[in-house]
């Protein structure tokens, strides 16, 4: 079997991503999880059901939600570089992997920006949970259309974005075997 296809225990690979990096990262991919299916049921929901504007409302809080951890990630990432990757990848895989966080980083950016600018330049309140409302924007309909675009395309841009990332993990862990996964679980987890 060729080198590129070494099967290494999931102990080679000594470095992980800090507790905090890890605690961020599955709270980014169960807040995706949550999001996903109330947007799908709220643009379904009849204008005049009024359980619409709290799905509504919850869409949008956990928007916001995603946009300060992905915030927070970054800043994090910035001050505590991520691990190396496993060392047996090539090249190509490497770039690949770079570029696709990457682009999962500006999507998930984008995204509640978006979704912000769609709302709060159509004169809809984005409120936080009830808590407390973000401030509108001045009323206008071209860049609310715009928004209301971009949202929708990131929207399709994140569902490959994440296909491909959960598809490369699975073959890491089933065909690979190089570890990858455990750098983002925690250490006993990892322990054997």
């Amino acid at each position: 079997m060729s080198e590129h296809f070494n099967r290494a225990s999931p102990r080679d690979e000594a470095e992980t991503y800090s507790g905090f990096a890890q605690a961020l990262h599955w709270l980014t991919a169960l807040l995706i999880f949550a999001i996903l299916p109330v947007a799908w049921v709220m643009t379904e929901m009849a204008k005049d059901n009024p359980e619409r504007g709290f799905a509504f409302m919850i869409h949008k809080s956990l928007g916001v939600t995603i946009f300060v951890i992905v915030a927070a990630r970054l800043l994090w990432r910035a001050i505590s570089p991520a691990p190396p990757l496993p060392g047996r990848l090539a090249k190509w895989e490497a770039r690949g992997a770079r570029m696709t966080h990457a682009l999962l980083y500006f999507v998930l950016l984008v995204m509640p920006i978006s979704g912000y600018v769609f709302s709060a330049a159509s004169n809809h309140a984005v409120s936080f949970f009830g808590l407390f409302t973000l401030p509108l924007l001045p009323e206008n309909k071209p860049l609310a259309e715009a928004a209301g675009k971009m949202h929708e395309a990131t929207q399709w841009a994140l569902y490959a974005l994440v296909a491909l990332h959960v598809l490369a993990t699975s073959w890491h862990v089933g065909v690979r075997r190089d570890g990858a996964l455990h750098r983002m679980l925690p250490k006993q987890v990892n322990a054997k």
